[in-house]
């Protein structure tokens, strides 16, 4: 029996990945430094995550994306 429901696979290429994984630790460490009140590294956080969504932008326009020439997707 094929599961074959028509999804194209978003977000699971390895630009898609690097990005998300560049934000989450940003968020992360802007918490804590929100936690523990660290202004400047708050703000260079959120830094991070504008160079998180551009690293997986630039991904992507290198063939890293979801239909790039890079990308292979799994068999399910």
């Amino acid at each position: 029996m094929s599961h074959n429901n028509g999804e194209p696979g978003h977000g699971h290429s390895p630009a898609a990945w690097t990005a998300v994984v560049i934000m989450l630790a940003a968020f992360t460490i802007g918490t804590l430094a929100f936690w523990f009140d660290v202004p400047w590294l708050v703000w260079a956080s959120a830094g991070l995550v504008v160079v998180g969504a551009l690293v997986g932008w630039g991904m992507s326009r290198a063939g890293y994306g979801v239909n790039g020439s890079k990308y292979t997707p799994k068999e399910h």
